[in-house]
């Protein structure tokens, strides 16, 4: 499949039918198409539409010119080869909808198979907010609009809804999540896991839950030294040495529950370098979840919540280990655009967040770095890579670790099929864009995989588990640790 854009007023790769509308974009189709006539009287005719009261989105959808510069930059559309799952041709629907249409399932289908990993974002030269789009249209499933004639988009089957009904109700919440870690441990103790793998049976029942398993963490070896009853972290911790700062941490949702020991190593790394790391005890779920699965009103939630605690910490920043977290707390400002009680201070606390690589980048070394003779390569979150664009900060902080050998991934800053919940709910595009990824990187033959995201790690450590490859992984965050605290790299290929 060539990776060149459609010349404009040619056909989409996919031989899409009707007549061609701009750069060969297909006009609305009829009933079995994305979408249905538009409405007369909605849209072209100059009326708001009930989605889009402001006229907002469709100014945005208008920036797009129809380049095509997005499409060899879009995992999906380097899978299939489909406009309508490109986001050109998303966009092209977005339109058709604002104008009136109504999208029908596969209008519905083509939106859901987009990763958002933001990639076409940085590729746009026209500075398209595709960020912005894509979560409204998945709101109008999620949250359909009051006011509107009809539905923009078709209610999602009962058992869709079911499975998004108990993956928003279980993983933003580490309360809930955490007691799943004991049937999950004896399950993976006894084989039933890859038994139900095997025999197909998981995948009969729920595809989410068949996915859920395939991703799932192996057992930690040892629970990480550091944590105060309860598995929490404390609530103060000293800088060592001059102080230098004081920055609240995101502990995080699955960050949590899975990965303890990297907010552990986090801290640890801040505190070396003279922060006093303060971990509001009553955070909770920062929303990225929410607001990237389209269920904004929910979001808003939980990040009231991160808001008003972040501000009774009085921190110079608020520090986030996870790329989802810090893409989604970034745009708190834009989320709460127009309330005029909360704008202000969501902007406020959004200004002070800063990914822990950024951070650690403006902050300066402090502490004395020590060797780590080992082969690593890094993975870029598309959460950090695209959205935050935080690309070289976290190559110059491994840089600087005496002894590190650097390993590039091929085509790098392609998604690995995690994007949030996608590998759940996509469970097949993830696995083909997982498989991708695990031979890019079993093709750099480094020692250790370094990446800056949970979604990410659960999801290349089944993909690489997949070809029988076993690389250990580390976040930035536990590399940095062991380098500053002279720990064996031994202790970081065996954790």
């Amino acid at each position: 499949m060539s990776s060149q854009p459609s010349a404009p007023g040619s056909p989409g790769p996919a031989g899409l039918p009707g007549p061609a509308g701009p750069a060969g974009l297909p006009e609305m189709a009829g009933p079995a198409g994305p979408v249905s006539s538009a409405d007369p009287s909605a849209g072209l005719s100059g009326q708001l539409s009930p989605i889009d009261p402001a006229g907002e989105l469709r100014g945005l959808a208008n920036d797009c010119v129809h380049c095509g510069f997005c499409l060899p930059a879009c995992p999906t559309y380097q899978l299939w080869g489909e406009e309508m799952d490109s986001p050109r041709g998303r966009i092209h629907l977005i339109s058709q909808i604002l104008e009136g249409a109504t999208g029908t399932s596969a209008a519905a289908a083509h939106i859901d198979r987009c990763l958002g990993c933001m990639a076409c974002v940085p590729a746009c030269p026209s500075g398209v907010r595709y960020d912005r789009l894509i979560e409204a249209a998945r709101s109008w499933a999620e949250e359909p609009p009051a006011g509107a004639a009809a539905p923009p988009l078709p209610p999602r089957s009962r058992r869709e809804r079911a499975a998004r009904a108990a993956i928003f109700a279980t993983f933003p919440y580490p309360r809930r999540l955490r007691p799943l870690l004991a049937p999950l441990r004896a399950a993976q103790g006894a084989g039933l896991d890859r038994l139900l793998a095997r025999t197909g049976l998981a995948e009969r029942l729920s595809p989410e839950l068949a996915a859920a398993l395939r991703v799932a963490p192996a057992p930690a070896r040892r629970s990480p030294a550091g944590l105060a009853s309860g598995g929490r972290l404390p609530g103060r911790i000293p800088a060592r040495g001059a102080r230098r700062a004081v920055v609240g941490m995101l502990t995080g949702c699955v960050q949590q529950v899975f990965f303890p020991a990297v907010n552990v190593a986090t801290a640890r790394v801040l505190a070396a370098e003279g922060c006093d790391v303060v971990i509001p005890a009553g955070q909770g779920c920062c929303g990225a979840l929410s607001l990237h699965g389209g269920r904004r009103a929910e979001a808003i939630g939980f990040a009231r919540r991160a808001i008003v605690e972040f501000e009774r910490a009085g921190v110079d920043a608020v520090i986030v280990n996870s790329a989802g977290c810090g893409s989604a707390m970034k745009e708190y400002k834009e989320l709460f655009a127009g309330d005029g009680g909360w704008a202000p201070r969501a902007a406020a606390l959004s200004g002070k967040v800063r990914d822990f690589t950024e951070f650690l980048a403006e902050l300066g070394p402090a502490a004395v770095r020590h060797p780590l003779p080992v082969s690593a390569a890094y993975h870029d979150a598309c959460h950090l890579g695209h959205a935050q664009q935080i690309t070289a900060q976290p190559r110059a902080l491994l840089r600087a670790i005496p002894g590190r050998r650097r390993a590039e991934i091929p085509d790098g800053s392609t998604c690995c099929g995690s994007a949030g919940i996608y590998n759940l709910v996509q469970p097949e595009a993830a696995r083909a864009l997982g498989e991708r990824k695990a031979v890019a990187i079993e093709a750099t033959g480094a020692q250790l995989l370094v990446s800056a995201n949970p979604g990410c790690s659960l999801q290349i450590s089944a993909a690489l588990g997949a070809r029988g490859v076993r690389m250990p992984m580390a976040h930035i965050a536990e590399v940095l640790d062991a380098s500053l605290r002279s720990v064996p790299v031994s202790k970081l290929l065996t954790a």
